[in-house]
């Protein structure tokens, strides 16, 4: 595990997280506090913990959104990524040796 130091609404905190996972937590965090500043600037939530509610939610909806369409409805983002990964590999080994012929 590895300690990152990020801010959030102006307020600086200190996350953990697998190694090798630090890009993907930097992107969430600059996703979160995106949506969560632009609540904020939108005047229509007041306060911290509302706007962590509302931001929350919106971000739990887009995800659900996405997550329940398509082939891959019943799959956790991580199995996605899985698959890809496979998709990539054997790609990768099909293509290989077609390289040599050149």
């Amino acid at each position: 595990m590895i300690n990152l130091d990020v801010t959030i609404m102006d307020q600086p905190y200190r996350l953990s997280c697998q190694e090798g996972g630090e890009r993907t937590l930097r992107e969430a965090v600059h996703y979160l506090d995106s949506k969560m500043k632009a609540l904020r600037d939108s005047g229509k939530v007041k306060g911290n913990d509302r706007i962590a509610v509302m931001a929350a939610l919106s971000v739990a909806a887009e995800f659900l959104s996405v997550k329940s369409t398509g082939p891959l409805s019943g799959l956790s983002i991580l199995e996605v990524k899985e698959k890809i990964d496979a998709m990539h590999h054997v790609l990768d080994s099909a293509l290989t040796p077609q390289e040599n012929l050149f």
